[in-house]
């Protein structure tokens, strides 16, 4: 009876144990996802700061490069742990190359006002699209490049707003999808509140897009990029042996979108 009444304490407390994680794992998921960078950054070099206006009464920070005339305009959108200083790192392949490049951020992210979720994240993008369409910049310009947790951002702006290119870096299908990849012990489809479900979202797309990953990405799978390219034959995958989760930093990332607006625009 005695070693009865232990094993059912000791079940009893596990489940307790068990609960109490999945309990925190729910109350605290955003900042897991949101692990947002704080106090006000300085703007990257060649860079300068404008004010985006969000439909639900936010303003935000952003950082423009005025790009060569006609030239693509790439609008980027990091991912959850980055801010500007990476995003212009990243982009510095496309400014060089007279691009016109928008660096986004998002609600509680340097000194931003609001609290990150999928939903608030969105209307920044919608924002930063807005900008932009108010400086008479025309959609068929408009490249929305999205890394990691960005490359739900900018799949839903690509689908939303009718933009005729895509960019994904180190993308997945979903953020559940990704998620329950790493937390196995958890029941995180069921938990997780912000979906981010690129998989859905692409297959509604009509344009064209380019999506890079690296073999290494230990983060993300590969296997993540190969679903989203399979859901058509007008989504390119490229793939880099080297590279792992840092691929959008990396200059042959930027070299390789270059490559593909220039030939998407028809230019040399």
């Amino acid at each position: 009876m005695t070693a009865a009444r232990t094993v059912l304490s000791f079940i009893v407390g596990a489940v307790l144990v068990y609960g109490l994680v999945v309990a925190a794992a729910w109350l605290g998921q955003r900042k897991l996802i949101y692990p947002a960078p704080s106090g006000r950054q300085a703007v990257p070099d060649g860079y300068e700061r404008v004010l985006l206006q969000t439909s639900d009464g936010l303003t935000i920070d952003a950082a423009w490069r005025q790009g060569l005339p006609g030239r693509p305009v790439a609008v980027f959108f990091h991912g959850n742990g980055d801010r500007w200083s990476g995003a212009a790192q990243a982009m510095a392949p496309l400014a060089r190359a007279g691009f016109g490049v928008l660096l986004s951020e998002y609600r509680g992210y340097s000194g931003n006002p609001g609290t990150p979720s999928e939903d608030g994240l969105y209307r920044d993008g919608d924002a930063a699209i807005a900008w932009l369409r108010d400086r008479g910049i025309a959609d068929q310009r408009i490249v929305p490049i999205g890394n990691s947790l960005g490359s739900g951002v900018a799949t839903r702006m690509a689908v939303t707003h009718g933009l005729d290119r895509l960019v994904l870096v180190s993308p997945f299908t979903s953020l559940p999808d990704a998620a329950s990849a790493r937390f196995r012990f958890l029941p995180v489809r069921q938990l997780i509140a912000d979906r981010y479900d690129n998989r859905a979202m692409m297959e509604d797309y009509g344009g064209t897009a380019l999506i890079l990953h690296g073999v290494r990405d230990s983060l993300i799978s590969i296997d993540h990029a190969g679903a989203l390219a399979n859901l058509s034959d007008r989504f390119t995958l490229v793939t880099f042996d080297q590279a792992g989760h840092e691929l959008a930093y990396l200059p042959e990332s930027g070299r390789a979108i270059r490559r593909w607006l220039h030939n998407e625009a028809g230019q040399p």
